[in-house]
């Protein structure tokens, strides 16, 4: 008998083809479309609703049943309420890696078990080996498209029933095969920004769920108030569009940078050109999720990502208890922000991450 995979469905082209590729390879497939966000655009249409036909029309054309089911209220109380919680605190969270730990391989592993499924399996851009019990996670072939960045929460247990059809693939391979199908979301765009936001416009989103307080623009050199802001908390460190600052009479002509942020006086500090303050040499970090194990050095050299798409940088870690670590750079770093997350990895696999907590110059 054929084994069963229940494939997460987005109505995207990646997913889409992970279901097709499992179905050619005698999987017995069933498509499950996860409703996470009930909220229509500001044209009152849920794109939610389009991208489930888009899933219904790819699984007809397939041929495997499919089904739909509402994890809203644990995206609200999961990941969201952590999301505005972290931002009101002035961090900069990544609600996209806490979707993959608490949504698409938690509830929904849950539910696809219930479906009696031996495995889950998801369009990431990732690779995963099962050996004597050890389940590794590794970097995808198409190294532009590569996910692991947003796995780096999954545990051991969440990772032991994971497929990802996807890991050999460069993109274009997947629109191809996407043609060769003939499935409705071959050319499809795919979806930018956070998960549950989509394309609308962040700050303007925010703020409906945290009202903005206007506040004073400080230009960290001089101490002179150099602007208006519509609330600290909306900006990111090294941030340089939106700060409105324009021809700021005592200014130099090149551009404005957020250096620095004090939520609980409102205020944003800035500065001109691309100067060293917002460099640093190292960072804390907690929450460290390893993922084939804790590491038996409690010092060691790997590389590290602080954001998605960042390049491989090499760094010392010293590892303090089970979740906590020291990231030590070996070369300057730019714009690191609390509350998004340092992965590591080696060359081939993703080692697992946590939080940034804070950052420091020597």
């Amino acid at each position: 008998m054929s084994k069963k995979v229940v494939v997460g469905m987005s109505g995207g082209v990646d997913s889409s083809v992970a279901a097709a590729l499992l179905k050619e390879q005698g999987y017995d497939v069933i498509g499950l479309f996860m409703l996470n966000w009930e909220e229509s655009d500001e044209n009152g249409a849920c794109s939610a609703v389009t991208d489930y036909e888009d899933v219904k029309r790819v699984c007809n054309n397939i041929g495997i049943p499919y089904y739909t089911v509402n994890f809203a209220q644990d995206y609200m109380d999961r990941v969201f309420k952590y999301f505005l919680k972290e931002y009101e605190a002035g961090r900069t969270p990544n609600p996209d890696v806490l979707c993959n730990r608490e949504i698409k391989f938690g509830p929904f592993l849950e539910y696809a078990k219930m479906l009696g499924a031996d495995y889950i399996a998801t369009g990431h851009y990732a690779k995963i080996t099962h050996e004597d019990g050890v389940h590794r996670l590794l970097k995808a072939v198409d190294t532009n498209k590569d996910q692991t960045y947003f796995l780096n929460q999954l545990t051991q247990e969440q990772l032991e029933c994971v497929l990802f059809p996807l890991g050999d693939m460069e993109k274009p391979e997947v629109r191809k095969i996407a043609e060769k199908y003939n499935l409705s979301t071959a050319h499809k765009k795919d979806s930018t920004g956070i998960c549950f936001i989509g394309e609308r416009k962040f700050r303007e989103f925010l703020s409906k769920y945290l009202p903005a307080k206007k506040g004073d623009i400080i230009d960290i050199d001089s101490g002179k108030v150099v602007g208006k802001h519509n609330g600290a908390m909306y900006y990111t460190l090294g941030q340089r569009k939106g700060l409105n600052i324009g021809g700021y009479a005592g200014g130099n002509g090149e551009r404005w940078f957020v250096i620095d942020k004090d939520i609980k006086k409102n205020i944003l500090y800035v500065s001109q050109g691309e100067d060293d303050k917002l460099f640093t040499d190292g960072l804390f970090a907690k929450e460290i999720n390893w993922i084939p194990s804790t590491p038996e050095n409690k010092e060691f050299d790997c590389y590290a990502k602080f954001r998605y798409r960042q390049p491989d940088q090499k760094v010392h870690v010293i590892v303090k208890g089970n979740s906590e670590a020291e990231v030590k750079f070996y070369e300057k770093q730019r714009a690191v922000t609390p509350g998004q997350y340092v992965v590591f990895y080696t060359d081939t696999d993703c080692l697992g991450g946590g939080v940034i907590d804070s950052t420091y110059k020597n």
